[in-house]
């Protein structure tokens, strides 16, 4: 089951990845890490969706996404630290990880869970 969260975690780091380089991108070699990381993002959600409930997992991967590129922009691109963004991604957050811990993995077909 381990296996699953932790490509989708894998995902989440991409995306942010791609995000930040959506924006920050000026040269064809970042603009190809930005692509690399769209098609690596991409396959781990799909990869991770196949063991897990779809809609779980897109929630765990946009929202995490959504916070993890709010929280780099303010850390390494100076973005303007404001207390009620840190409040929401911090709710966003605890969404996130309570869906992880009362998801369960899905067995393959005509096995049971």
């Amino acid at each position: 089951m381990n296996k699953y969260w932790n490509l989708l975690w894998i995902g989440v780091l991409f995306e942010i990845g791609w995000v930040v380089g959506l924006k920050h991108s000026y040269n064809w070699w970042t603009w190809l890490l930005t692509i690399i990381a769209i098609y690596i993002s991409m396959h781990a959600l799909v990869v991770a969706s196949s063991k897990l409930p779809a809609g779980t997992t897109y929630a765990v991967f946009t929202g995490t996404g959504a916070a993890g590129t709010v929280i780099m922009e303010m850390a390494v691109f100076g973005e303007p630290f404001q207390l009620a963004k840190v409040g929401l991604i911090s709710l966003l957050l605890i969404g996130v990880i309570g869906l992880k811990f009362v998801t369960k993995e899905t067995g393959q077909e005509g096995e049971r869970s």
